[in-house]
């Protein structure tokens, strides 16, 4: 690529009006452009900004609240509609798509904010991007982690240029909003999936600002089209979406790069570039859950505002017109989706198996990529190697790491049962809107169970939990995830428990959270806990009277302990460990159930008691 024209073509763009503005109308400016992007508008002067536009264009543009944060802020959402249609299943009924654009919720990264802001006045009052609304709902929340947000000041973002003051990355309990979608923790996540699901839009974005290595793109983005994506949305967005999103923000005069950049090595760019897997506990991650397209925007935090908010502006105007030209395309895809996700209880037990992990498979593809040049040196500060970045172009080309591979699977049942005791985990089932049914009396059968050991569990916190994630955890503690073996046995579950069925459209949701190996399940979270904590014990001057007794009428039992005596130091010193032992080669210790997972796998939901 050519990047002179597109630099002089940028500074052309910077340096005119803002963006659909004419000299007629200068009182229309954001409050970011106004301030000449040193700032930007705190919430109240946000919401103050889209008031205004929606009390000019009331039959195109509406405001609706959705929820609150945990401080008690009123969650918003701005819906920008032609025809003054602003209920989501009419708007379905008549053939038009819609997206969904969510910003701030690292509040620090607000440049979505303000680029909506432009983009809606654009559209209603400018009307130089009224087109836009053809056969597109435009609906934003300006701002999503408004906590976060308030929290403003110049120091919160040590690796970013500007805005002055800038919102905190965590919400008011200081959870990471993008880390939540899963587990559901957060007030904030629990109310945007009840309006996600009234609004159930066909494509879906959020808006962020990178952190990480510095380089020439001042914009780059990632759709996900992996194995756990359904094929045919995955086809197109590889093909029509992915490649006409960066033509146009390059055209505009950005530089864009259709992946997320994130080094083999931070301290060596030419070692290239790294794959990045999309779990449930990102926003995008979990748009695979809910079968529909995820676009996620980086901007570079080294940028200046104006570039980055610009930037952010044409990404979300050329997404736009890709919807447009793709409505009808993008409604049957997801149609298509949803109605393979209803059919994974169909053929229970069978050979097919779900996918529930996506990583790298080792293959890249060479990409031309536009770096900075470095330098590479032993730091005396930190003991280990540094880079230095300078500002003259490196354009060089490098392996992007591009193959996927499914790396957990697992067969599935008809449906789950999960006890009436285990509230909290049902209660994340119910914020995700999965479709439940409770059993009216107590019932016994035969199920799938999983045994489960080897657990080990993150000394340091994480997202206000001490989960078990197996090493995939960046920035944490790791914990280290055992084995979960599945038997088949005859369970009692209680009257009141609950029957999770997998005809549904939320069927992926549900596996994913009751599947152990799945990598945001509840297991992973911590919300089965106790199921690994012994109750009963043996006081020592029992346990060496059992000791001495199966010793005696037991030659193997000798043997294995003799074993372990002379194989294993550790053992061998720890009187607790050798009296235990024997402990757990008791029926005592069988009675306490350690490690057996209480969720059952259905082989069918017919003669089950169900309301």
């Amino acid at each position: 690529m050519n990047l002179r024209p597109l630099a002089l073509l940028a500074a052309a763009l910077f340096c005119a009006l803002p963006f659909g503005l004419s000299a007629q109308t200068p009182d229309w400016r954001t409050p970011a452009e106004a301030s000449d992007y040193r700032t930007t508008p705190d919430y109240a002067e946000t919401v103050a900004y889209l008031e205004r536009i929606a009390q000019a264009a009331p039959t195109q543009v509406k405001i609706e609240n959705f929820g609150k944060t945990g401080e008690g802020r009123d969650l918003k959402i701005v819906i920008a509609s032609k025809d003054g249609v602003f209920d989501p299943a009419a708007i379905h009924a008549s053939g038009r798509v819609i997206l969904l654009v969510q910003n701030s919720i690292h509040a620090g990264e607000m440049d979505g904010k303000d680029a909506c802001l432009a983009l809606l006045r654009d559209i209603v009052i400018a009307k130089t991007q009224a087109a836009l609304l053809d056969h597109v709902v435009f609906v934003f929340i300006p701002v999503y982690n408004i906590d976060g947000h308030e929290r403003r000041s110049a120091f919160n973002r040590i690796n970013q240029n500007g805005p002055e003051l800038a919102g905190w990355r965590g919400n008011g309990s200081n959870l990471n909003l993008n880390r939540d979608y899963m587990k559901a923790d957060a007030p904030e996540t629990r109310a945007f999936l009840k309006m996600f699901h009234r609004w159930l839009p066909d494509f879906f974005v959020d808006d962020h600002v990178t952190d990480g290595a510095d380089f020439q793109y001042d914009l780059t983005f990632a759709i996900d089209d992996t194995p756990d994506v359904a094929p045919a949305t995955a086809k197109w967005l590889r093909a029509a979406v992915t490649p006409e999103l960066e033509r146009q923000v390059n055209a505009s005069g950005h530089v864009a790069f259709p992946a997320l950049i994130n080094l083999n090595n931070d301290t060596d760019p030419a070692q290239g570039l790294a794959f990045n897997p999309d779990r449930p506990r990102f926003s995008t991650g979990q748009m695979i859950l809910e079968d529909r397209p995820g676009l996620l925007v980086e901007l570079h935090m080294l940028k200046d505002y104006k570039t980055r908010v610009s930037g952010n502006y044409e990404i979300l105007r050329a997404l736009l017109e890709v919807m447009n030209r793709d409505a009808a395309k993008l409604i049957a895809l997801n149609r298509e989706a949803d109605a393979a996700a209803a059919k994974l209880g169909a053929y229970p037990f069978s050979n097919e198996r779900f996918p529930l992990a996506i990583d790298w498979n080792g293959e890249t593809t060479p990409v031309v990529f536009h770096g900075y040049k470095f330098t590479r040196a032993l730091s005396e500060i930190s003991g280990a190697m540094w880079v230095s970045y300078s500002h003259e172009p490196w354009n060089v080309t490098l392996p992007l790491a591009t193959g996927a591979k499914v790396t957990a699977s697992v067969t599935l049942p008809a449906g789950y049962i999960v006890p009436a005791q285990w509230t909290q985990a049902i209660d994340v089932l119910s914020a995700h809107d999965v479709t439940l049914r409770r059993t009216t009396a107590p019932w016994t059968g035969k199920v799938e169970r999983y045994r489960c050991s080897g657990m080990q569990w993150q000394a340091l916190p994480f997202e206000g939990r001490h989960p078990i994630f197996g090493g995939e955890n960046p920035g944490a503690q790791s914990g280290r995830y055992g084995q979960c073996t599945l038997t088949n046995e005859t369970l009692t579950f209680p009257a009141g428990s609950v029957v999770v069925p997998l005809d549904q459209r939320l069927s992926k949701v549900a596996i994913h959270w009751l599947e152990p190996d799945a990598p945001d399940s509840a297991l992973r979270w911590g919300f089965f806990d106790p199921i690994f904590e012994q109750k009963e014990y043996g006081e020592a001057y029992v346990l060496e009277k059992l000791a001495r007794e199966n010793l005696a009428k037991d030659p193997a039992l000798k043997a294995e302990f003799e074993h372990r005596i002379q194989s294993d130091n550790r053992f061998a010193s720890s009187p607790d460990a050798r009296l235990e032992f024997f402990y757990e080669r008791s029926p005592w210790f069988q009675e306490n159930h350690v490690g057996e997972y209480p969720v059952g796998r259905l082989l069918s939901l017919d003669g089950l008691p169900l309301e």
